[in-house]
């Protein structure tokens, strides 16, 4: 699974996305409404990655500075240019990307700068589990031999 290419990991998977104009009130009840924790900023032109924005964000950002949750556009707290990867790349390198970089969601863009989609540490889980699940199997066989 680390091996595999991002889109491998992304495919068929819904993703957020806002304009940088939104305020940041809608930009989390959009997040509540569809039950994300990241939305990606997208340029209302071209549709090209301009951010990203966290419930972390939201929290430390918005609600620890006290701003105005009606007033704030989402371009007021959401990372700016953020780190992304290309579709063909492996989740392997999405992971080490993430864990040198501190943050725990990676766009993934095409070369043209427009997202589709977005990786989470909590895609690892899913390695962890396939792992977990195939010593289990050895284990069975195991015991079965003995």
């Amino acid at each position: 699974m680390p091996n595999r290419a991002t889109i491998k990991i992304i495919q068929n998977r819904h993703f957020l996305t806002a304009t940088p104009e939104l305020s940041v009130r809608s930009v989390a009840a959009h997040m509540r409404d569809n039950h994300e924790g990241v939305v990606l900023i997208v340029s209302p032109k071209d549709g090209q990655l301009l951010g990203i924005c966290t419930e972390r964000d939201l929290t430390f950002k918005v609600l620890a500075d006290g701003l105005d949750q009606h007033t704030t556009p989402v371009s007021a707290v959401m990372t700016a240019n953020p780190q992304t990867i290309s579709p063909d790349r492996p989740f392997g390198h999405a992971l080490h990307m993430m864990y040198e970089g501190g943050f725990r969601h990676l766009p993934v863009v095409l070369p043209d700068g427009r997202p589709i989609g977005v990786l989470s540490s909590r895609d690892a889980l899913g390695l962890e589990a396939f792992h977990f699940y195939k010593e289990l199997d050895q284990r069975e066989v195991l015991t079965e031999i003995l």
